[in-house]
């Protein structure tokens, strides 16, 4: 009876590991699905829907990458911030001179998005170590003066083969980018969902 019980308890530490990995991939897959849409990069404040609300397919910043793969993995981010945001407004970012959250915007902020990642994710180390980053993996970096930015590990590696690439969009629209290092990290982050 004990070896059936550590076989079945096995099996079931194999099965959540590969579910794990397959979450990875999907989100990879998924940020790379997206770099096949033409986006200009667009900060202007819209009015959307909500829940599943989104800027026009042809527009988007940096976090917007981070919301459209999260989404086709059944995620939405903008309900999900807004209802934590709702509950717990003081625990976010208070930069903006608001005083209520804001459904339209707030999901669409790097800051606001670091902010639930580290509740609900797991924070993982900020070194400049390659193999500490791993596909599925969410990264904001300080670009200097203020500016944030956030983009996602995916599964592909840089020329050199010592790190992954990223998927952002950093003016350019949605791209692949061998960036990982390129500015100074201040979050990393891994988020399933559950």
């Amino acid at each position: 009876m004990k070896k059936l019980l550590l076989v079945f308890c096995s099996l079931a530490i194999i099965s959540a590991a590969y579910a794990q990995n397959d979450f990875e991939t999907k989100l990879s897959n998924a940020a790379i699905a997206l770099t096949k849409n033409s986006v200009t990069y667009d900060p202007t404040y819209y009015k959307i829907p909500y829940p599943n609300g989104d800027v026009p397919a042809s527009k988007g910043v940096c976090t917007d990458v981070v919301i459209r793969a999260y989404r086709m993995l059944g995620i939405d981010l903008q309900k999900l911030i807004h209802e934590d945001m709702t509950k717990n407004f003081s625990k976010y970012p208070q930069k903006w001179g608001r005083k209520t959250p804001d459904s339209n915007i707030d999901h669409r902020r790097v800051p606001n998005q670091m902010t639930f990642f580290s509740r609900f994710g797991e924070t993982k180390t900020t070194t400049t170590n390659p193999v500490e980053y791993t596909p599925g993996d969410v990264v904001t970096w300080d670009l200097g003066n203020g500016l944030t930015h956030i983009g996602i590990v995916i599964d592909r590696k840089s020329t050199d083969n010592k790190r992954y690439l990223i998927v952002h969009n950093i003016g350019n629209g949605q791209e692949i980018s061998d960036c990982l290092f390129s500015f100074k990290i201040i979050g990393h982050y891994h988020y399933t969902g559950k």
